[in-house]
């Protein structure tokens, strides 16, 4: 049985703007920091555009990642049933409570905060996550959505925002100039699509990088833990020098370049093809053979 809000009329949230933002950050003596990809969306419009163009609904439990000062939280929290969002930076993440209490009162009991970093989240509190939508710190968008899409099977769907370049790589297909293991480590787990640029006046500080989204919707698992362990070690050999032939590039992984031809003919795999050409699918069938 989903989750679903309240059959009383709950007052909606009200949204940040950009006055709302720099009086945040004054109260609270910030700074927004390169070093944790801290640019704060300070448009309304755009926050429901991500909210809008990320499909969740009013049964989603959402995981949002570096939440900042609260502006697609409250978003969030307009059309969610539920919102556990993660921040790293103590100082942010100890003004968000009193935030969403001044902004979305009637949406207080329907949110949760874990102080940590992201990547050291093994488990969440509340409703069971079905959706993450975050604007992700630029310097940690794969890893960390990589790690989340590993260890909360639960999250179906979602869309992210991220530098321009991280998001084409995401969503590359084989024999794109973008493809790489980004691209096909994403796959692994799901179905990425580009959903839009967002402009760079709408954050502040104004970044200097392109941002978009990416939406994606999970999609069965080739394989088993074990058998994705194997398989991305493959990416990243495939990879590592993208010129290399497979049977070049695998041959160390093999333990030799007979061995790696033997395993890419046993997966119906040409030893001339190079990563860039391979699926995802591909790259699992050989995971199986090394």
């Amino acid at each position: 049985m989903g989750l679903c809000r309240s059959a009383i009329q709950l007052t909606p949230p009200r949204l940040l703007g950009p006055s709302d933002i720099r009086e945040l950050a004054e109260s609270c003596g910030i700074r927004p920091t390169k070093q944790r990809g801290q640019n704060f969306v300070t448009d309304a419009n755009t926050v429901r555009r991500i909210v809008r163009t990320s499909g969740i609904g009013g049964d989603d439990a959402v995981v949002e990642i570096g939440p900042g000062l609260g502006s697609l939280t409250l978003g969030l929290l307009e059309v969610a049933a539920h919102v556990t969002a993660v921040e790293i930076d103590e100082v942010l993440a100890a003004q968000l409570p009193a935030t969403i209490a001044e902004h979305a009162p009637d949406q207080v009991g329907q949110f949760d905060l874990v102080t940590a970093d992201a990547m050291k989240v093994t488990a969440l509190p509340g409703p069971e996550p079905t959706a993450l939508v975050a604007n992700l710190p630029y310097n940690v968008s794969v890893p960390v959505l990589l790690t989340f899409f590993e260890r909360f099977p639960s999250i179906q769907t979602g869309l992210v925002m991220v530098q321009a370049e991280v998001a084409h790589r995401l969503a590359a297909g084989p024999g794109s100039k973008t493809y790489g293991v980004p691209s096909v480590k994403a796959a692994w787990y799901a179905e990425l699509k580009l959903a839009g640029s967002v402009g760079r006046n709408v954050f502040w500080p104004m970044p200097n990088v392109e941002s978009s989204l990416v939406a994606w919707t999970r999609r069965r698992e080739p394989g088993d833990e074990a058998h994705r362990l194997r398989t991305f070690a493959v990416v990243d050999a495939a990879f590592a020098q993208r010129r290399k032939t497979m049977r070049a590039a695998l041959s160390e992984l093999a333990g030799s370049g007979p061995l790696a031809e033997e395993a890419l003919v046993a997966a119906g795999i040409s030893p001339q093809a190079r990563g860039e050409q391979l699926s995802v699918a591909e790259f699992a069938r050989l995971g199986r053979f090394l």
